[in-house]
């Protein structure tokens, strides 16, 4: 098992930049393949982006591609997203989430571990 504690969330403006961490218990953390996910209010969790535990393969959503960047240290147990010119409609919960690496997913139902989620409020 894992268990996942995002930080890092905020408030800040639109055009700004923001990194949130996820630090991971266990020693098996290289073992995982870890995604960000994002609720907003009324809305379904959506895919931000997945890294593999190697750290060699990335994979973004649409939305967020060009502007995110996710990175992970295997010694620290931690993942990252780097999130640039941020726009209000990224306002949301961010969670990160762990699943044994198999194949590539983006699928939240696919992920049997998450942390308890960040606050990223984005103002016009």
């Amino acid at each position: 098992q894992v268990q996942l504690v995002e930080s890092g969330g905020g408030l800040v403006q639109a055009g700004g930049p923001l990194r949130l961490s996820c630090a991971a218990s266990g020693r098996t953390f290289s073992s995982y393949d870890m995604g960000w996910f994002r609720q907003a209010p009324g809305k379904e969790r959506e895919f931000v982006s997945v890294i593999r535990r190697s750290g060699n393969n990335t994979y973004y959503a649409a939305s967020v591609k060009g502007r995110f960047t996710i990175s992970r240290d295997n010694a620290k147990n931690t993942v990252y997203l780097q999130m640039n010119s941020l726009k209000p409609e990224d306002t949301a919960v961010y969670y990160c989430a762990a699943r044994v690496s198999v194949r590539l997913t983006t699928t939240p139902s696919d992920y049997p571990y998450w942390g308890q989620g960040t606050q990223v409020t984005v103002s016009s």
